[in-house]
């Protein structure tokens, strides 16, 4: 069911210059059905358990470094001191973090690798599985005096985990249905709580082996996750904005009514390739994408830089200080088996995760961001403050019930961050950029986390051996500004397409009125955004006349290259209405 396909050209260009053709969409009235919409496929769930093996390979690994610090053979095989069994501060911070340079770095090539025609975002996936098996043989070979071996293989590892970090929201916001694709991204936090809990299981069960096998077996078990993702996705298909993009309206219509759970005549199939369509339309006529447009596009300096700091503000509220340091700390409490306390943090961090899918799309991702973030801060203050100020006895001994309440802060923490800021960060940088430069802004968003995992990661015991629980003050401070971040600058995106969600920017509609913005009756995504650009262009006219200056032919460009920031201060045009 392909229709035929047109060009269109660039503004200002000559028509040797065509930009590539839009496809054309099937005729309305083969869209005649309307029959009820699955709530949720099996394809769907599928595709959603599969892909979502992404965040274990992450979580993974994030868990299972913390237990290799506190393993004797790890020590004896990595350790500056051996006699001792003593990592400096340095080694464990190299040995923690370097993996987050290896994910940023995998980050930034992960977007404009996927927006090849042929990789795409599938087979990108399966490119960055090869890559994680391929660190994890580095990680198992390395031994002592070559303790640099393991630094390669995380770093090469962390390659994969960053592409992955790009590919699995990516993929997951493209292909979802709208009224689950919150939900479904979600999903890539939950693996990730799964991959930590894995992670501290296992290696319970492997401390008390003997010789390398303590470290050797966890590494080895993540082989798995790799190879089911890797190999599970190529019975999927490529995603429906992708496969669009590149005029193939066939499979992509294809792709939507399995997604859906419809024929390819439902009226809901329409709805997307109609909006799709628009969206290329706009695009097309801004010529091919050059990086740079992600800061000078429509709107897109203010996207990008807020989808880098809702993922920075992620990793600044503090969660992986416990994850990756969880049983250092935990023995500094004076609890004696801080296997089992990280276990326990595990099992909360997955378990909250699940309130947090139903959460996303019942009350929002802003509601709940900013509660979030309003408890976390409330955990840390008391977290802190008892670490920093109780914890240790007039006789230098630690105050073991002032430790067990830390605890249970620190539960109460995990259970917040679970079931918000893990999961909801992720899909919010799945769906505020439009398709045109999603792979490339997400990319940017996924290095902006890891850079900041990088700096817990490799900072925290230098800091930690300064200052101690004081430390936390600053996870708190950070929590405070996530208020502030998500109440002024964040538009609710719940319950809409990706195309509606890059016109409420174009418009500059008010964070706070977000939620209620709709469409009139008569109304679509191409009248509001050709508005916009007329007003744009309108005030570029008004400020040359004023300036003397003759207006400039680019005050002419279609939409997705000229509509800036400050064409609505009222938060809606035309009769696009905002309650």
């Amino acid at each position: 069911m392909v229709g035929s396909a047109r060009s269109s050209t660039v503004a200002g260009d000559s028509p040797a210059q065509n930009t590539p053709a839009l496809p054309s969409l099937p005729k309305d009235e083969e869209f005649n059905d309307d029959s009820k919409v699955p709530f949720l496929t099996v394809r769907t769930f599928l595709m959603t358990i599969l892909v979502s093996m992404g965040g274990i390979c992450f979580g993974y690994d994030t868990g299972q470094i913390s237990g290799f610090l506190q393993m004797d053979n790890f020590r004896y095989q990595f350790a500056d001191d051996r006699e001792n069994l003593e990592l400096s501060d340095i080694r464990t911070g190299l040995l923690v973090a370097l993996l987050s340079i290896g994910t940023l770095v995998g980050a930034l090539i992960a977007g404009p690798l996927a927006n090849n025609r042929r990789l795409g975002r599938k087979y990108s996936i399966c490119l960055w599985c090869i890559v994680f098996c391929i660190g994890n043989v580095f990680q198992i070979a390395s031994q002592y005096p070559y303790w640099w071996i393991m630094l390669m293989g995380r770093i090469i590892a962390g390659f994969s985990i960053g592409g992955l970090s790009v590919m699995v929201p990516a993929y997951q916001g493209e292909s979802a249905p709208t009224h689950v694709r919150g939900a479904i991204v979600c999903c890539y936090q939950l693996f990730i709580t799964i991959g930590i809990l894995l992670a501290y299981l296992i290696n319970f069960g492997t401390v008390n082996m003997s010789g390398p096998a303590q470290w050797r077996v966890p590494i080895g078990i993540s082989f798995g996750w790799a190879l089911i993702l890797g190999g599970g996705i190529l019975f999927f298909p490529e995603t429906p904005r992708h496969e669009f993009r590149h005029g193939n309206v066939e499979s992509a219509t294809k792709s939507i009514a399995a997604f859906y759970g419809v024929s390819q005549r439902h009226r809901v199939v329409k709805k997307q390739l109609e909006e799709m369509q628009e969206k290329l339309e706009a695009e097309l006529e801004g010529g091919e994408p050059k990086f740079t447009e992600v800061f000078t596009g429509p709107r897109m300096a203010y996207r990008t830089l807020l989808g880098m700091t809702i993922q920075c503000l992620q990793q600044m509220t503090g969660a992986n200080f416990f994850f990756y340091y969880g049983t250092t700390i935990f023995q500094s409490v004076g609890i004696e088996n801080a296997f089992i306390t990280q276990i326990i943090l595990g099992a909360i961090n997955t378990l909250t995760t699940f309130p947090g899918l139903y959460m996303v799309e019942k009350f929002g991702r802003r509601k709940c961001l900013t509660i979030g973030a309003g408890w976390m801060f409330m955990c840390y203050m008391v977290f802190a403050s008892l670490g920093y100020f109780a914890l240790e006895g007039p006789s230098g001994t630690n105050d073991t019930t002032i430790g067990y309440v830390m605890i249970v802060f620190a539960c109460l923490f995990i259970a917040a961050f679970a079931s918000t800021w893990g999961p909801m960060a992720w899909a919010v940088t799945s769906e505020i950029f439009p398709s045109r430069y999603r792979s490339q802004c997400i990319a940017l968003c996924a290095a902006s986390n890891w850079m900041f995992n990088f700096f817990i990661g490799f900072a925290t015991p230098f800091i930690t051996s300064d200052i101690g629980f004081a430390y936390g003050y600053l996870f708190a401070a950070c929590n405070l500004i996530a208020v502030a971040v998500v109440f002024f600058f964040l538009p609710e995106t719940s319950g809409k397409s990706l195309e509606e969600i890059d016109t409420i920017f174009l418009m500059r509609v008010k964070p706070w009125k977000s939620s209620k913005w709709h469409l009139e009756e008569g109304e679509t995504l191409a009248s509001n955004d050709r508005r916009a650009s007329e007003a744009y262009a309108a005030r570029r006219a008004s400020r040359a006349s004023r300036g003397g200056r003759r207006p400039s032919s680019s005050a002419q460009v279609p939409p997705t290259r000229q509509v800036m920031e400050k064409d609505y201060p009222n938060g809606g045009v035309g009769s696009t209405h905002v309650n």
